[in-house]
């Protein structure tokens, strides 16, 4: 009945493993300012290959392993969904279109109502 929850223990090598991906994201970063004065394309560059390696690194890792297993598992999921036809969609955003027309209508006569209201408890019609 009372099961004891499951703790994850992360081995200490992931541990360090994402202490310097965090580390090495930070350098990259500040890398990135510090060389202002190296062209834009490459800062871009060295910053897009410095956050793949840490990609790399942080998918070597238990937390990195499950979420590419979740991303998969997304991917699946995703090809079983069954998409709108082009008429279902324009149907329905045009239904949605008039309805926002419809309540903003409304909520504008009730202001317009509230206003006349406040003006004549208040005796500012004119």
């Amino acid at each position: 009945m009372n099961s004891p929850a499951e703790t994850a223990v992360t081995p200490v090598f992931d541990i360090v493993k994402q202490v310097v991906s965090g580390l090495l994201l930070i350098a990259g970063v500040a890398g990135f300012y510090f060389f202002s004065e190296v062209s834009l394309l490459f800062r871009v560059l060295g910053l897009v290959l410095l956050v793949s390696i840490v990609f790399g690194i942080m998918l070597t890792t238990e937390a990195g392993k499950g979420f590419w297993v979740f991303l998969l598992d997304s991917r699946q999921e995703v090809a079983k969904v069954v998409w709108p036809t082009r008429d279902e969609t324009v149907r329905t955003t045009l239904l949605v279109f008039g309805m926002v027309f419809i309540v903003g209508f409304f909520l504008w006569l009730l202001d317009l109502g509230l206003f006349w209201v406040v003006r004549t408890l208040t005796g500012q019609e004119g």
